[in-house]
């Protein structure tokens, strides 16, 4: 009579062992003295050039780097004085009257001073100003922004850092008031 075969219970920790003792052969030192090994010196680039670039194609019209972008809500989220833009961006959403808005910028001014900037114009049109629920670790403020029920939403957090600091705002929005 022919017994059905079973799967041998070894098999895996035959595996397993082997594993091991491959990755102890590999990573376990002793405490002779090892033969050093050379290699042929590398030519290493000084100056690595980018093969892409942060924003696909100079005719993304919805992004830019250095400026406001046309169509960014400037009369809702205006630039602090005296800040620099790094990269802004304003894209229609589909089917909806909001504006997906980025921007990101580096200042001098003072942390409350920027979030002060930031904050007045939003809550002239509306804008519940908030926190986050969440605090993210390493930021100097965070805040939130909402109107409408929530259907307009925009997240600010500066970064402090070497005396400058760096704003990053993103979110959706109308350009006009609900």
């Amino acid at each position: 009579m022919l017994r059905p075969s079973r799967p041998r219970a070894h098999a895996p920790a035959a595996i397993t062992a082997g594993l091991l003792a491959v990755v102890c052969v590999a990573g376990c030192t002793t405490s002779e003295p090892g033969t050093a090994h050379t290699t042929a010196p590398v030519a290493v680039t000084s100056s690595p050039t980018p093969t892409e670039t942060l924003l696909p194609g100079s005719d993304n019209s919805n992004s830019a780097v250095g400026q406001v972008v046309d169509g960014f809500p400037t009369a809702l989220l205006p630039v602090p004085a005296g800040a620099e833009v790094l990269v802004s961006s304003a894209v229609p959403v589909d089917g909806t009257d909001l504006t997906q808005v980025s921007l990101n910028l580096r200042t001098q001014q003072a942390t409350a001073e920027l979030l002060a900037a930031i904050s007045a114009p939003l809550v002239a049109a509306g804008f519940q100003a908030g926190t986050p629920s969440v605090a993210e670790p390493g930021l100097a403020a965070q805040a939130t922004f909402s109107r409408d029920n929530g259907n307009e939403l925009l997240v600010a957090g500066i970064l402090d850092r070497d005396g400058e600091r760096t704003l990053t705002l993103g979110g959706r929005v109308r350009t006009a008031a609900p």
